[in-house]
């Protein structure tokens, strides 16, 4: 079938049916064995986690682990190298989509002499750097064979009041802790079995499995601090806008603008302060139910049985863990609500402050409309005053032009021109008022035609450029 797919499906497939990087392993794991374990969160996983590679590639330069012996994939990376005096460290690095982690055994070549808690003691071994990120978690693991479980040496080997322990997998097989931190910061594991062949076989699963239970118990508590301040202030925001809201409902009918105005701005910074809240708790706390389902699915997986005298590993784990993804959910979805408020709120502001715009520009359009009114009239008086004007001109220029003429006209009778000037003054009259109009025309042209010119902006130059 998979001569039929394209390159990249192939490249998929063989990908997924790669057996596990722990297979790898199995060939140089045995018991007893020591093993360290320590997990970082990564704030910027895109960056952090190439990063963290060429970390964990230092770490093995640094280690003298063998190029042989060292292989290194783009979310996980393993080397081994043997002690002079046949002692095993296995160095193992993980990605994962919020943390990145790093296991550290040494399994000692003497198997009469079981090692102890504390530092390793492989031959001339440090941790040679201090890995980047903010420390999630920190597990100090001793297994052990041929050993049965003894309440008594299990309470002086870990710090802590309380002993937690369970028979898991079926089998003769105990893993035991305090969930205390030691001297050391870490948190100490002893997993140990009567049975050899038992625990050989589920030594890579049973580390693998309450690694995977401590990481994500440990990463669905971290923003747990964050979680707690926010939920402080999202009661303080509630009890603050529930207090808006009041006065708000019963002063928005006789608000002024510059109530409004207050009312929106200070809203309005509310909403922006909650709203990037939600937008960091829901980044935080996005992880939370998948998180709880993996340390659901680890704690099945133990198919745990009591021990005598012990509580079991569940029950420290559930009363850490229980409710807290369902308690984030929850905040999530009310902090959520509480922004819905405000946009609510702001709405309501918003309406009103239209309402108020509406009802200024529609007295503002009245003002207009009767301004308008006012100036047809205006108008129109003056178109009347103008006519009467020009009829009066027409007369003055006419009666003046009748004057000038009778003067004109007894002049030629001194003269002995003209016999009757007082015929030729009557005959003048309409002559006169034929003028007065035509002066009176040419004017208004005149006038109308400076007015037009002076209306006219001043013309844009030719380009010279354009033909």
């Amino acid at each position: 079938m998979s001569q039929n797919l394209p390159v990249s499906d192939q490249g998929f497939l063989r990908h997924l049916h790669t057996r596990s990087k722990k297979k790898y392993l199995e060939e140089w794991l045995d018991v007893p064995a020591h093993v360290h374990h320590v997990s970082h969160h990564m704030a910027n996983p895109p960056l952090d986690r190439p990063q963290s590679r060429q970390e964990f590639q230092q770490l093995l330069q640094c280690l003298e682990v063998p190029e042989d012996q060292t292989v290194i994939r783009e979310k996980f990376g393993h080397g081994a190298k043997v002690a002079s005096n046949g002692d095993r460290l296995l160095v193992t690095w993980e990605a994962h989509t919020e943390y990145y982690s790093y296991q550290v055994w040494h399994i000692p070549d003497d198997k009469l002499t079981p090692p102890d808690f504390g530092p390793l003691r492989f031959p001339d071994y440090a941790m040679p750097l201090s890995p980047l990120g903010v420390q999630i978690n920190a597990l100090d693991i001793l297994v052990l064979s041929h050993t049965a479980p003894d309440l008594e040496e299990v309470k002086n080997m870990m710090p802590g009041p309380q002993v937690y322990g369970s028979r898991v997998f079926g089998q003769d097989i105990f893993m035991m802790t305090t969930f205390t931190p030691d001297e050391y910061d870490r948190e100490r594991y002893l997993i140990l079995s009567p049975s050899f062949d038992a625990l050989l076989r589920q030594v890579a699963h049973a580390v693998d499995t309450l690694v995977a239970i401590e990481n994500y118990t440990h990463l669905i508590l971290f923003p747990f601090h964050a979680f707690t301040k926010a939920v402080d202030q999202v009661q303080h925001y509630e009890r603050q806008h529930l207090d808006q809201r009041g006065i708000i409902a019963a002063e928005i009918d006789t608000a002024t603008p510059q109530k409004l105005q207050r009312w929106l701005t200070a809203m309005t910074q509310d909403f922006m302060h909650v709203s990037r809240m939600a937008e960091s708790m829901r980044y935080k706390l996005s992880a939370s139910v998948p998180y709880d389902r993996i340390i659901r699915a680890n704690l099945a997986l133990l198919h745990e049985q009591p021990c005598e005298n012990c509580r079991q590993i569940s029950e420290y784990v559930d009363g850490k863990t229980v409710g807290v993804a369902d308690g984030y959910q929850q905040f999530i979805r009310r902090i959520n609500a509480l922004v819905n408020d405000f946009q609510g709120s702001i709405a309501v502001i918003r309406t009103k402050v239209e309402l108020q715009l509406q009802d200024q520009n529609l007295a503002l359009e009245n003002q207009i409309l009767k301004l308008l009114h006012s100036m047809d009239k205006t108008t129109r008086r003056q178109a009347i005053l103008q006519h009467t004007v020009e009829g009066l001109s027409v007369i003055v220029i006419s009666y003046y032009l009748s004057g000038l003429g009778s003067y004109v006209f007894k002049g030629m009778k001194v003269m002995g021109w003209i016999d009757k000037p007082e015929l030729l003054s009557g005959l003048f009259v309409p002559i006169s008022l034929g003028i007065a109009f035509g002066l009176i025309l040419i004017g208004r042209k005149f006038i109308y035609q400076r007015r037009f010119e002076d209306s006219v902006p001043d013309a844009i130059p030719p380009d010279p450029s354009n033909p």
